[in-house]
C-alpha cells in the first residue's frame, strides 16, 4: 500500500517532462549509462539526459585488443591523444557498441564517440536526437556534480554531489516525470564513522527478489546497499554497508555478473593514497567480491568484512570473498560486454590505452 500511495502522489504532484527533437547541447558529460532499447542516459552537470539513440542491431565481438584506443579516440576529433580525456564507457545492451564520453583537454568541449569490435571510432551526432532533459536541484542549494547514473526497477538513479549539509543526494526519475530525491547515511567502516556529505562514486543496481536497491561505492571504499522501492521524497535513507575494499581506493565503476553458477560483483578502482602500499603494478586494479556480501544483516556497518587487514598490505587480501583481479591491473575503464566478458581500456606502460575484451574473472 505505501508504494501504491507513493506512486500515486509521484504521477499527481510530478510535471511530465516532454520529449524533445534537436541537440541537447550537452554542457559536460560525468557519467553515461544505458537504459532499455539503446536509451542513453547521460549525467551532464545538474541535468540527466536521456537520448534515444535507435541502436539495437547486435553485433558480435572476438576477443581481439586494439592497441593505441586512445590514439584513434583522439585522432576521430583531429587532436592527439594527449589532449583528451576519456570520461566514462558503456556498452550499450540492445547492440553490444561501445560508447565513449570524452573531453578535449584544449577547447573543454564534450562528445560521445562509439567503437565498434573492429575498433572503428565513430561520433555519436547529437544534432538532431530525440531527448529528454530532467533538471536536479536541492532547494535553494545547488547539485555540484553528477557522480553517476544507472537505470534500476524502471527508473533512471543519478548519484550527485550537493552544496548543502547532506551533500550526497540521490535522485530517482520515473520517465517522463520529474526528479524525486533523497539524501544517503552510511557508515564508512574505513573511516569508522557515519557519514552524509561524502557522494557515492559508482552505482549498481540489485534486485532482491521483487524489491530493487542500488548499491553505491565511495572513496576508502566501502560497499553499501540502499533500498529505493519505497522511499518518500526529500528523506533520508540508511545505507547498509556490507563489505570495504580498503582505504585510499577511489571506485570508479561496478557491475555484476555470474560465472559457474556464483555472481559476483566487479570493481575498477584507482588508487590514489598508498596506504600499505600499492596493489598492483600499477594504480589502477579490480576487486572481485562475493555478490552474496549483498545479503548480509548481521557483518555489516561497523562489523562489515574487511579485505585486507586494516594495518597490512593493500594487495594481500585476508578473505576469499574479495580478491584481486590480477588480470585486470590497469583497467582504467570497463563495462559488461556479456555473460562471460568485459569491454575495458587499459594503460599498456603509462603512455598508452588499449582496448581488450577480457573473460570476466
Amino acid at each position: 500500500m505505501k508504494r501504491f500511495l507513493f506512486a500515486v502522489l509521484m504521477l499527481v504532484s510530478a510535471s511530465v517532462a516532454h520529449a524533445d527533437q534537436g541537440n541537447p547541447k550537452l554542457k559536460s558529460i560525468e557519467a553515461i549509462r544505458f537504459g532499455p532499447n539503446g536509451l542513453l542516459i547521460i549525467g551532464s552537470g545538474s541535468e540527466v539526459i536521456t537520448v534515444e539513440t535507435g541502436d539495437t542491431k547486435e553485433l558480435t565481438w572476438t576477443d581481439a585488443k586494439v592497441d593505441n584506443i586512445d590514439q584513434a579516440i583522439a585522432g576521430k576529433l583531429g587532436l592527439m591523444a594527449k589532449d583528451i580525456e576519456i570520461r566514462r564507457i558503456a556498452v550499450n545492451p540492445a547492440s553490444k557498441k561501445l560508447y565513449a564520453a570524452v573531453r578535449s583537454l584544449k577547447s573543454n568541449q564534450y562528445v560521445v564517440l562509439t567503437i565498434d569490435p573492429a575498433g572503428k571510432v565513430e561520433e555519436f551526432a547529437l544534432e538532431n536526437v530525440k531527448y529528454q532533459k530532467y533538471p536536479l536541484a536541492v532547494g535553494e542549494k545547488a547539485v555540484v556534480k553528477i557522480t553517476d547514473v544507472v537505470y534500476a526497477g524502471g527508473r533512471i538513479v543519478a548519484a550527485t554531489q550537493a552544496s548543502d549539509q547532506f551533500a550526497s543526494r540521490v535522485f530517482t526519475i520515473y520517465p517522463g516525470k520529474a526528479a524525486s530525491q533523497f539524501y544517503t547515511e552510511t557508515f564508512h567502516t574505513g573511516h569508522n564513522a557515519i557519514e552524509t556529505k561524502a557522494p557515492i562514486l559508482c552505482l549498481m543496481a540489485y534486485e532482491d527478489g521483487a524489491k530493487t536497491n542500488i548499491v553505491g561505492s565511495f572513496t576508502c571504499t566501502p560497499l553499501v546497499k540502499y533500498p529505493i522501492d519505497d522511499v518518500e521524497p526529500n528523506v533520508k535513507v540508511k545505507g547498509t554497508t556490507v563489505v570495504e575494499l580498503g582505504k585510499g581506493n577511489q571506485p570508479l565503476s561496478m557491475f555484476a555478473y555470474e560465472k559457474d553458477g556464483k555472481k559476483y560483483i566487479l570493481v575498477n578502482v584507482l588508487r590514489k593514497f598508498f596506504i600499505g602500499g600499492a596493489v598492483g603494478p600499477n594504480p589502477n586494479w579490480v576487486c572481485k567480491v562475493d555478490h552474496e556480501l549483498l545479503k548480509e544483516t548481521v557483518n555489516v556497518d561497523q562489523k562489515a568484512l574487511w579485505r585486507v587487514d586494516p594495518k597490512g598490505k593493500a594487495s594481500v587480501s585476508v578473505t576469499d570473498r574479495a580478491v584481486v583481479a590480477t588480470a585486470y591491473h590497469g583497467v582504467l575503464h570497463m563495462d559488461k560486454l556479456d555473460n562471460g566478458r568485459a569491454v575495458v581500456i587499459q594503460d599498456v606502460d603509462g603512455k598508452s590505452r588499449r582496448l581488450s575484451v577480457l573473460p570476466l574473472p
